[in-house]
């Protein structure tokens, strides 16, 4: 009872941290910065969602999402300028800073998330653009991604920059290599036009034309400094901090700077894919000393608080649902019915453990079945995280199997005091000896073990490796030689270790 209230208690705990929220400023009217920085991974994710609903649940008047990165996962960097996208009664601003711990950029996922905010500002110094996504190739190197991909990217590009007035040539041309976008003079006005546009402006004679800049050459990804930003419109001002921004966006109220807490920073870490690895195979390895040992112990304990961990993180990340729970519990009684109920490891532990791999990788992800290149490749990392943490998983429970019973940590999951007698009284074998003379009885036993080197006999029992076997008529305890053997198969002694036969499988 008291292990059940413990597992109670360190489950709320979790979820407690899970829920925790960071630091915010109060009060309508409030100007709120949250910082977009460093790779972004589905914690980034998470953390805007919270603390841009908080801003609107405290009637803030103006959010500004400080960026500050070279990129990252292309689905997070969806979710979270589509998040943005949706917000209502809010002006919602980019700021794209340097400072002595910034890097100044914002490409790639940056700057998607940049366009879907209404206004975008950038220090001195800084950059944003290049923002096609790319792959990791065999050889480690990054790689350009399918036309598939780069027409869904793209395709939001315009669409946001569309939405919110944004340069929607700048935005395509920071995804598309192939676009050709030239700064021109048409009769006296300024505009961007791509080489398509600017051939048939050239063609009508009525036209004066003069051709000002190459904005971004075929071949290459747009990248634009913050003068160059400014100049073709697509940066409202330049700002070098808080004071000079809300100056020149004409922002009413006092700026609070959020940022991520001790919460914040755990979740991030917990949610990597080294540390999920980790849980992963923990939670496997205690999950089976627990489904082999009598009673609910500390293997039950860990196995839970490692498997509320990943699904409940991953949860708070929007990655889990009802179908990766159920396909996690499948697997585990899958597992069971495996140890319990049918000898041997056939198709039903197979069965569940690869359920139970499929629930892990998909509580790492938002979509089921990838259908997109990004998607694959998202996929493909998470099925290597996962066939990692099993696979060392399965190798610490062989070594356990084979070595537990020589290893003191695990004296309380086995049997070491030996049987010699039974309800009905004294073992008739020793009866009416004294301690000493069925210590000495015993101990010759032990010494004539040695007798069973190489005799074949039968398993009367299934070895796990540990079990029975028979031989010339007599009943031994006996360990299987790392495999698993099922009632009736024929076994040899192989060696003999003080009172341990070890025995294989023959014939």
């Amino acid at each position: 009872m008291k292990r059940i209230i413990l597992v109670f208690c360190l489950a709320v705990s979790i979820l407690s941290l899970m829920n925790a929220q960071a630091q915010v400023p109060q009060g309508a009217g409030s100007v709120w910065v949250i910082p977009i920085k460093g790779d972004i991974e589905p914690s980034i994710s998470a953390f805007i969602r919270r603390a841009s609903q908080n801003a609107l649940a405290e009637g803030a008047s103006t959010i500004i999402y400080e960026i500050d990165t070279f990129g990252g996962r292309v689905d997070t960097a969806l979710q979270i300028s589509s998040f943005i996208g949706s917000l209502k009664n809010i002006r919602t601003v980019a700021w794209v800073r340097s400072g002595p711990e910034s890097m100044g950029v914002s490409w790639s996922a940056g700057a998607l998330i940049a366009l879907s905010c209404q206004d975008i500002v950038m220090s001195t110094g800084t950059s944003i653009g290049a923002a096609a996504p790319v792959t990791i190739g065999p050889d480690g190197q990054m790689a350009p991604t399918g036309e598939k991909t780069v027409s869904a990217v793209r395709s939001q590009m315009a669409a946001l920059a569309e939405k919110n007035k944004h340069p929607v040539l700048l935005a395509l041309a920071m995804v598309d290599q192939d676009l050709e976008v030239w700064d021109v003079q048409v009769n006296g006005e300024n505009r961007l036009v791509n080489s398509v546009e600017l051939e048939s402006l050239e063609k009508n004679s009525a036209n004066k034309v003069v051709r000002q800049n190459l904005v971004s050459a075929k071949g290459k990804l747009l990248s634009l400094t913050a003068g160059d930003a400014l100049k073709y419109g697509l940066a409202r001002a330049i700002a070098d901090d808080s004071a000079e921004l809300i100056q020149k966006l004409g922002i009413n109220g006092e700026i609070s700077e959020l940022k991520p807490n001790a919460a914040d920073q755990i979740v991030n870490i917990l949610t990597s894919g080294a540390v999920q690895t980790i849980l992963i195979l923990v939670g496997l390895v205690m999950l089976f000393l627990e489904i082999n040992t009598p009673g609910f112990g500390i293997p039950g304990v860990v196995a839970i608080i490692s498997f509320v961990t990943v699904f409940g993180l991953n949860a708070l990340l929007g990655t889990v649902g009802s179908l990766e729970l159920i396909l996690f519990l499948v697997g585990v009684a899958l597992l069971a019915v495996e140890i319990f109920i049918l000898p041997g490891f056939g198709i039903t532990g197979i069965s569940g453990l690869v359920l139970i791999g499929l629930s892990l990788v998909f509580s790492r992800q938002d979509f089921t079945i990838p259908s997109l290149p990004w998607q694959w490749e998202i996929f493909g990392r998470n099925v290597i995280f996962v066939s990692i943490g099993i696979i060392l998983a399965i190798a610490a429970i062989a070594v356990i199997a084979l070595m537990g019973p020589r290893l003191r940590i695990f004296d309380r999951l086995t049997l070491k005091t030996k049987i010699e007698g039974t309800a009905g009284g004294p073992d008739p074998e020793h009866a009416g000896t004294s301690v000493l003379e069925a210590a000495r009885v015993m101990s010759e036993a032990e010494e004539n073990y040695g007798d069973l080197l190489g005799k074949k006999g039968k398993a009367i029992s299934t070895l796990r490796p540990s079990g029975k076997a028979e031989f010339d008529g007599k009943v031994y305890a006996v360990e299987a030689d790392g495999v698993f053997i099922e009632p009736q198969k024929t076994v040899e002694v192989i060696r003999v270790r003080g009172n341990r036969i070890i025995v294989r499988s023959v014939g």
